[in-house]
């Protein structure tokens, strides 16, 4: 996983923000159900994850879409 950056993400229009939020958010909840099942290989991957998603959200209020 892939740290984004906000300077990449300030370009995307709002359908953008909102299908990686999307898929962020079930990578994020996959993630954390394989770590309470048998063990996640990477767990600072979740970490990573909330950190993008938020990373978008403020990115799409910064320009004020909804």
């Amino acid at each position: 996983m892939q740290t984004l950056k906000f300077e990449d993400i300030k370009g995307w229009d709002a359908k953008q923000v909102d299908a990686k939020v999307s898929e962020l958010r079930k990578e994020l909840f996959n993630m954390k159900m394989a770590k309470s099942t048998s063990g996640l290989e990477k767990p600072h991957f979740i970490k990573i994850a909330k950190k993008n998603i938020a990373r978008l959200l403020t990115a799409k209020n910064v320009k004020g879409d909804k």
